[in-house]
Order: structure tokens, then C-alpha cells, then sequence
């Protein structure tokens, strides 16, 4: 009898952290998969070919190495990243909340600006007030009582409709594979700046760290499941390095074809351009629906993920406090936005370059905990080779950070 009474038990508890993991696998990959990385991989390509193959390979790479490192310690020391911070360096949590959650409204204002954008592709409506449309939207997401499981399901949708989209774009464009995977190890030009503002809008800031608070909050967290939640970044990966190669070689199709895609102008949409190029007004319809999807449930991961942050200043925060803490920073961000002057492409690049001067920070307190602090997660063998890959991961991205400053802020001249 007491058999029979388990085995639902059981069930639920493994339908439940099926639906966590794929929800935090989903959030992490939309978030990456902004409009942000979207503009970026357009204006990169254009500038530097198949040569940029090189620097969508490392943002993979180094994704891989940061992720691994973030969900483990979140999900071992069942504590937010702020928090976790703190423990290990006294103070150190609250900066690092301070910086993501700076970060995350930069990225917010230029994810409503890809809203703004995709609005205006998709259906000809002004861009100021596609992202007010958009804005609104995420307020009413975050208002809604069953908020969490609608986040879920959108997510999951938005992200597999946007893949399948981009592929077909992809096909129609016919890019030089063989090129492109030539210059992915052998790049004829690298360009720092680039690939630091290209880690940034896809991993750097609060990005890193939707999926781990994600599973976190979901409760799939300690040593019992490790191996899932290693598993579940690792998926969440392939799928974000799955569409960063779809998408950019999309556009290198439509470059190496000779089309001429403008970067100058306040107006200048590079995206917008090579999806038209390859697929005509079709193609341009296609853009302005896979922009929006991004663009709104980075909207959503941004402001969720940032808020998550808010932990460390008040630890008895409740669900419903930090809702209305996210639909007053969705708020600010759209505030911002319609009153700023940038243009929406410049400010989505120089978003994710900021994010990428943030990311050194956290990464480096989060692989000193693996390689210094086990006593944070009791009873769990660290992997090595997680370490050492994580120092020379944090070297690297501090490298690329220092070298690269100020070429990240003359993106909003």
C-alpha cells in the first residue's frame, strides 16, 4: 500500500523537475538569444565576414565554461549568486547585484528597442511605439497571478518558433559552409572589441545566470541533482549554439552574396536587411517576428533574472514583492527608452559590451568558490578540469574586457 502511494509521488516529483530544468534551459537560451546578439551577429558580419565564425565559436566556448561553473555552485549552495557573493567575500554580493542589475536595465532598454524594432519589421509600426506596445506587454506578464507558468510555456514556444524560422532563412541564403567553419579556427581577423560585445549579449551580465536562479526557484537544486543540471546546461548550450550559428550564417549568405547591407544612419537595421535580402518582404516579415520573439522574452528573462538579485538586500523578499519589483524595472526600462535619442541598433550593440565588462566579475568569484570554498557544497567533488577552465576562462575574459573599453563606448557615439 505504502508502495502504491509513492509511486505518484515519484512521478510528480520527476514530471516536476522535467518541467524545471526544460524552463531554465529555455530562459537561458531566449536570454541569450536576444536582440541584442541578433543585431550584433548583423553588424559583426557585415564588418568582418567569415572571419567573424572565429568569435561566434568563442562566445560558445566560453558560454559552455560559464554556465557549467554558475549552475553548479547556484544549485550545490542552494543560494542566489549575490548571496553566494557575500559568503565567500564579504560585500562582494552586493556589487555584483549593483552590476547586474545596472547591466540588466542597459539591456533592458535595448531589448524593448528590439521590440521597438521587430514591431516596426513585422507589421510597418513605428519603432517607439512597438516597444511601448512590447513594454506593456511584459508588465502584464509579470502582473498575472499564474505569471511563472506562463513565463514556461512562453518561452519554450517563442524560443523553438525563432530556431525553426532562422533555419529557413538560413537555407534560402546559402551560405559558404565550408568557409565559415574554415574561419571558426583559422580567422583571417580578430577583433576584441567584437567578440567581447558578442560574449557580453550572450552570456555576460545577468544572462549567466536566468537558468541557474531559474532552477533555484523551481527547488532542483543539491548533489542529488548534479548530474541533471549539468546535463540541462549543457542542452541549453547547444540549443543557444545551435541558432548563434544558424543566425549568422544566415547573414553571411546574403554578404558573401555581395549585397550591400548599410550600418550608417540613426535608422540603420542590418538584420533587417540581409533577412530581406535573402528572402525578400517575406524574409523581412520572418526577421520582425524572430526579433520580437527575442526581443520580448529577453524582456522577460532580463527583468526576472535582474530582480532575482534583489535577494541579498531583503532576504525575506516574497514572489509577489519582486513581481511588482520587476514590473517597476520593466517600467523604468521603458521610460528610458522612449526618451532616449540613441539609435535602437547602436544602443543593443553597446548593451551587450557592457554586459561583457560585467561578466569578468561574477565569474571570477563564482570559480574562486569551486576551487577555494567546498565547504559551500558539502559532500561534492569539484571537477578539475572545470576549474582550470574556468581560471583561464576568467583571464581571458578580463583580457578581452580591459582590451576593449573603450571601443564599447564609442558604440553610442
Amino acid at each position: 500500500m505504502a508502495a502504491q502511494e509513492s509511486a505518484p509521488s515519484t512521478a510528480e516529483y520527476v514530471k516536476s523537475r522535467r518541467s524545471s530544468l526544460i524552463s531554465a534551459i529555455f530562459l537561458m537560451a531566449t536570454s541569450a538569444i536576444g536582440p541584442g546578439f541578433i543585431t550584433q551577429t548583423a553588424t559583426f558580419t557585415v564588418a568582418l565576414g567569415a572571419a567573424f565564425a572565429f568569435g561566434i565559436l568563442a562566445s560558445i566556448v566560453i558560454d559552455f565554461i560559464v554556465q557549467q561553473n554558475i549552475w553548479r555552485v547556484v544549485t550545490l549552495t542552494k543560494m542566489h549568486s549575490s548571496e553566494i557573493a557575500n559568503a565567500t567575500i564579504p560585500g562582494s554580493g552586493y556589487v555584483l547585484a549593483v552590476l547586474v542589475i545596472f547591466g540588466g536595465l542597459v539591456f533592458n532598454i535595448g531589448n524593448i528597442a528590439g521590440a521597438g524594432l521587430g514591431l516596426n519589421a513585422l507589421v510597418g509600426l513605428d519603432p517607439k511605439w512597438g516597444g511601448f506596445i512590447s513594454g506593456l506587454l511584459g508588465i502584464y506578464i509579470f502582473s498575472s497571478r499564474k505569471a511563472s507558468t506562463f513565463i514556461d510555456r512562453l518561452m519554450i514556444g517563442l524560443g523553438l518558433a525563432m530556431i525553426a524560422l532562422t533555419l529557413y532563412v538560413m537555407f534560402v541564403s546559402n551560405p559558404p559552409v565550408g568557409e565559415a567553419l574554415k574561419q571558426s579556427v583559422m580567422p583571417d581577423t580578430i577583433d576584441f572589441a567584437m567578440i567581447t560585445t558578442i560574449v557580453g549579449g550572450t552570456v555576460g551580465g545577468y544572462i549567466c545566470y536566468a537558468g541557474a536562479h531559474r532552477l533555484l526557484d523551481k527547488g532542483t537544486v543539491g548533489i542529488e541533482n548534479i548530474h541533471v543540471v549539468s546535463s540541462a546546461a549543457t542542452k541549453g548550450i547547444l540549443v543557444v549554439g545551435l541558432m548563434r550559428y544558424v543566425l549568422f550564417l544566415a547573414i553571411l549568405g546574403v554578404v558573401a552574396s555581395g549585397v550591400t547591407i548599410d550600418l550608417s544612419g540613426q535608422a540603420a537595421n542590418p538584420a533587417s536587411q540581409a533577412f530581406q535580402a535573402a528572402a525578400g518582404n517575406f524574409g523581412l516579415r520572418i526577421f520582425g517576428l524572430i526579433l520580437w520573439a527575442a526581443a520580448l522574452t529577453s524582456i522577460i528573462g532580463a527583468a526576472y533574472t535582474s530582480m532575482s538579485f534583489l535577494k541579498v538586500f531583503k532576504t525575506s523578499i516574497t514572489e509577489r514583492q519582486r513581481n511588482v519589483a520587476t514590473i517597476v524595472f520593466i517600467t523604468i526600462s521603458l521610460v528610458i527608452y522612449l526618451s532616449m535619442g540613441t539609435a535602437p541598433a547602436a544602443l543593443l550593440v553597446f548593451a551587450g559590451g557592457f554586459n561583457g565588462l560585467v561578466l569578468p566579475l561574477g565569474l571570477t568569484i563564482f570559480v574562486y568558490i569551486a576551487w577555494r570554498r567546498a565547504d559551500l557544497m558539502p559532500g561534492y567533488h569539484y571537477p578539475r578540469w572545470l576549474i582550470w577552465s574556468g581560471i583561464v576562462t576568467c583571464a581571458l575574459t578580463w583580457y578581452m574586457a580591459a582590451m576593449s573599453v573603450t571601443a564599447i563606448f564609442n558604440y553610442l557615439k
